[in-house]
This record gives C-alpha cells, structure tokens and sequence, in this order.
C-alpha cells in the first residue's frame, strides 16, 4: 500500500525486507485488497517476490482473502510459497471486511462468513491431502482433486483465522484456527486480553490446549517520531481519512508518535499476552524499522 508519492517498486519492496532482516525482525507480511483507496500491490505477489531477500524470517498473510481469491487458487499459491520459502509461510486468512472487494467480483458481501467457513474446511483438505468434505455448497471441488507440489511441511501450512473478536469470531477461531490475528487498529490491549480468555475457554472446551495456541495483532499502523507535530499530521491528514476513523479514537491504538509511545503500546499488548505485532509503517519503511529496533524496541517491557 502506498501512503506518499514514492511509486511502487520492487526497489522499495527489497529496501523494506532488507531493513526488516538486518534490523532483526521475525516475519514479513503482506494484506489483501484487489481495490482501495490507495494503491495496492498484489499480497500473495508482494510476498512471493522477497522469498530471496527474507533470510530466515517467516513469510506472513494477514490476511489472504480465502472467499473472494477461492479455495483452490488460495491453496496453489500458498503451497508455491511454503515450498520456495521452505516452509516459513504463516497464512492467516478471512472473508474480507471492504464491501468493495465484494462488488468487484459479484460476491454477495452477507454471505462472506458461510463462505469463509467453507472455503476454509476446503483449503486446509487441499493443503493436508485429505478428504474433501461433502455437500459444498459455494466452492463444488472434485472429490479427487489433489494439489501438487503440496506444502513443504507434511502437517501443511498453519492456517491461522483473522477476526476483530466478537464471540462468534472467536468460536470460529477456536474451531478451525492454527492460530488468531487480531486487527491492531479495531480492538486495545484490554479488549484484546479479554478476548484471548474467552478464547482460552472455547480452546479448552473443544479440547485443545490454550496455552500453546498462538495469537497475533495485524495493522499496527506505525510512524515514528518525536515531532509530535510530525506524528499529529499522520494521523489526522493520513491515517484517519483512510480508514474514515476519527483521529482521537485512533490515537492511542497505534504507533504513531514517539518511541516511548510506541513502546508502552506494544508492552501492553505483551502483556495481554499478544505473541507477535505486525507493524505498518506509513511510508519511509525501511527508516520507520530503523525507528522501530533503535529506539522502540530497547524500551519494550519484558523483551
């Protein structure tokens, strides 16, 4: 996505990947829009294109758009990923929340989470080489289909479900998730505490063993500065406008602002028990992750 008049290039892309790895960062990621009110380049592509430049970070989707992109498609593509990444893909996926997107390819938008749920039961059949399950209603795949190349990893790729956390989300997350990513600028490190116990408890009641299900917080919108006037401009004229949010409610959601700012945010979130934050800088990337490692992280509680 792009927020300043630097053009879209594979030039910024690898400046960006570049800085992540030196600066020792876990993972890269890439969203998924096909439009939006900024330009937007392909996420699987994006993803894809930096396998090289990477290092040994994990590659991450958050999310992939598993309704509108299909099940089938969705599962080649990750597969390609996980098997030149060696399996470092981390694939987090969603219906979609831009109504846009939906119009786009003639979706009906109401119908996103039953489509979401089965194209999710398909893509993870796909990717494991099991059964497909039966009487699929939006995505009629051949009972003998079989993907090949299949992932790098016999277990598949981890397939992780994107929700803000309502009640109904987190069931679903706690049903059919490897793992929950949380959206940065739609909850607070106290929303998102509470939501990760309501989670412990849906993991519990199915079986499964909450303290190893991993979560993590997506669109942290990030821009380092300790020009307050500087970060102020961001929000207001930036940020706010795009996600049609009002600056205040904004303010003390993301990391926009100084470093000592940004480090109590993020130490809340670890506290909440928030496993990985995927930050979005708001232009100038690779500077903004210099930002980040030099003066955000040595301030992080509890690093």
């Amino acid at each position: 996505m792009r927020f300043d008049e630097e053009p879209l290039s594979l030039q910024r892309l690898e400046a960006t990947v570049d800085a992540a790895r030196d600066c020792g960062f876990a993972a890269i990621s890439a969203n998924d829009h096909l439009v939006f009110q900024t330009p937007w380049l392909d996420g699987l592509t994006a993803l894809a294109s930096m396998i090289g430049r990477s290092g040994a970070m994990a590659l991450a989707t958050t999310v992939s758009l598993a309704v509108l992109r299909g099940p089938v498609p969705l599962a080649k593509a990750l597969a390609a990923i996980d098997v030149l990444s060696e399996g470092r893909l981390v694939a987090a996926l969603g219906p979609g929340s831009s109504e846009r997107d939906f119009r786009l390819l003639g979706v009906p938008f109401e119908e996103r989470w039953k489509r979401f749920d089965e194209a999710l039961a398909v893509l993870r059949a796909l990717l494991r080489g099991e059964r497909l399950p039966e009487r699929l209603r939006f995505y009629p795949v051949p009972p003998d289909v079989e993907l090949e190349p299949g992932p790098w990893r016999r277990d598949g790729i981890p397939l992780w479900v994107g929700s803000w956390g309502s009640p109904a989300a987190l069931a679903r997350v706690a049903r059919a998730g490897d793992g929950w990513l949380a959206s940065a600028y739609n909850t607070t490190p106290e929303r998102f505490s509470d939501a990760r116990t309501a989670l412990e408890r849906a993991l519990a009641d199915r079986g499964r063993t909450p303290d190893r299900f991993p979560t993590a917080l997506a669109t942290m919108w990030t821009w380092v500065s300790e020009d307050r006037a500087e970060a102020e401009r961001m929000l207001a004229d930036v940020l706010a406008p795009l996600l049609g949010r009002d600056p205040d409610e904004l303010r003390t959601n993301v990391c926009v602002g100084p470093a000592e700012h940004c480090a109590e945010l993020l130490s809340r979130y670890a506290a909440a028990g928030c496993g990985r934050v995927y930050l979005w800088p708001l232009g100038d990337e690779a500077r903004q992750l210099e930002l980040v490692a030099g003066t955000v992280a040595p301030q992080l509680q509890g690093r």
